[in-house]
């Protein structure tokens, strides 16, 4: 298990087309170590208390149009006992321009100052989602992972068993992949594990006996996609014939990642068995059970009326 503790400022400035008001300072050399952010309207007065120095801090209207009030030698001091914090960086939304006295208290600090032209509580609410990605617990599985019809289906079993080549036909008949060999899952909140690829391996396949192809060059952008999230488990293994299967799917496996679990269910492999057209089912299955209906259910209880009738009939 890897924990991402930190992402740069010049990451998060580039994910979110932020504006760098103070070019000198290094922006890669900046953490920020907190999904939360904050609006220091009482720090600018001068109150310190609780204040959660490791947030990034959001300049707003309110918080600008006090600073107005301000006269030169009270921005001052305010600026600077604020910026004595280690704070990762501030940033300016609505297209507010910070005034010189800032930038300069904020270059003597070596606070970055950045900005952006969108409305504060929009830009709030998607930098913590950017962080919260960032920021997340990940782990890397080896396996693959495809979008099936909006399931995310992720592809796991011994090297060599057809993981790559399942994947290969679903892209045919339409599907997407997200990553191949290497899955990087993030878990973004208690319900949700989202799946990347490795950057250097993003959009490739390998195929033994054939080599490294890249799925976005040959079938086209709309067979690939960056990330999604994690929804059902098929592990492919050797077919053992006097291994006991599920035959009925009555009641749901699960397997676990960071804490959290997902359906898994395990697919044995024969000659003759076409696998992508039973993950497609099987991702059509996991969706309608999501949808309120299961078919294992639904043939039992057929089953229970059916004798229930025939006991009555006797």
């Amino acid at each position: 298990m890897r924990n991402n503790y930190s992402v740069s400022v010049a990451k998060i400035a580039e994910m979110l087309d932020l504006k760098n008001f103070t070019s000198d300072i290094d922006l890669k050399k900046r953490k920020i170590i907190s999904c939360d952010v904050n609006r220091p309207a009482l720090q600018l007065t001068g109150y310190f208390e609780h204040f959660e120095e490791s947030r990034v801090e959001i300049i707003g209207n309110v918080e600008y149009t006090y600073i107005q009030h301000m006269s030169d030698e009270e921005k001052r001091l305010r600026y600077s006992s604020f910026m004595e914090f280690e704070i990762p960086c501030i940033i300016f939304c609505r297209d507010l321009m910070p005034g010189e006295i800032f930038l300069e208290e904020a270059a003597a600090h070596g606070v970055p100052v950045l900005g952006t032209g969108r409305p504060t509580s929009e830009f709030m609410a998607e930098l913590i989602l950017a962080l919260g990605e960032q920021l997340a617990p990940s782990i890397t599985i080896h396996g693959v992972l495809v979008d099936v019809y909006g399931e995310g289906l992720m592809i796991t079993g011994d090297s060599g068993i057809g993981k790559s080549e399942a994947a290969l036909e679903l892209i045919r008949r339409g599907h997407r992949l997200v990553t191949d060999d290497v899955v990087e899952i993030r878990k973004i909140n208690e319900h949700t594990l989202m799946g990347t690829s490795p950057e250097v391996t993003r959009h490739f396949i390998e195929l033994r006996g054939i080599g490294i192809i890249d799925v976005k060059t040959l079938y086209g952008v709309e067979c690939v996609k960056e990330k999604q999230q994690i929804d059902l488990v098929i592990k492919l293994e050797d077919w053992k014939k006097d291994a006991d299967y599920d035959r009925l799917g009555l009641e749901e496996e699960y397997i676990e990642y960071l804490g959290n679990k997902v359906v898994c269910h395990s697919l044995p492999i024969r000659p003759g068995r076409n696998l992508a057209v039973i993950c497609e089912t099987a991702a059509v299955n996991h969706r309608q059970k999501k949808m309120g209906y299961n078919a294992a259910q639904e043939l039992y209880r057929r089953v229970q009326k059916n004798m229930t009738r025939s006991s009555e009939e006797e």
